[in-house]
C-alpha cells in the first residue's frame, strides 16, 4: 500500500466516523464522544498527510507517533460506543476493525522508519 492509498483510506476512515457519529442519540455522553471521535479520527488523516510531507525520517517518525495515538483513540471512542449501548455492535464493528488494520499499517511504518534511522 502506497501514501496514496493510505491517504484515501485514512480520509474514508475519518469520514466513515463522522457518518457513524450521525446515529448517536442526542444526549450528554453521545455529544461529548461525538466530538472526541470527530476529532481523533480527522486527527489521523490530518497528521498521516503531514507525515507525507515530513523534512526528515526523525519527523515522520515523530508524525507517525502521533498517528497511531489519534487511531487507537478514535478505537478507544467507537468501542466506548458500543460499552455505553449508543449504538448496536454490528454498526461499529467495520469501523473498529479498520481502526484496528490502521494501527496495525502505521506501526509496521513506523518501525520500519525507525530501524532505516539507524542504519
Amino acid at each position: 500500500m502506497n501514501n496514496t492509498d493510505l491517504k484515501n483510506r485514512s480520509k474514508t476512515f475519518a469520514h466513515r466516523c463522522i457518518k457513524l457519529t450521525l446515529a448517536l442519540p442526542d444526549t450528554y455522553l453521545a455529544k461529548h464522544i461525538k466530538g472526541q471521535l470527530i476529532r481523533s479520527s480527522t486527527s489521523v488523516a490530518a497528521n498521516y498527510r503531514a507525515s507525507c510531507l515530513a523534512q526528515s525520517k526523525a519527523g515522520f517518525i515523530s508524525k507517525m507517533s502521533i498517528v497511531i495515538e489519534e487511531v487507537d483513540e478514535s478505537f478507544f471512542w467507537l468501542e466506548f460506543i458500543v460499552d455505553e449501548s449508543l449504538l448496536k455492535r454490528d454498526l461499529v464493528n467495520d469501523l473498529m476493525k479498520e481502526a484496528a488494520e490502521l494501527t496495525s499499517i502505521f506501526i509496521a511504518s513506523r518501525k520500519t522508519a525507525s530501524a532505516n534511522l539507524k542504519k
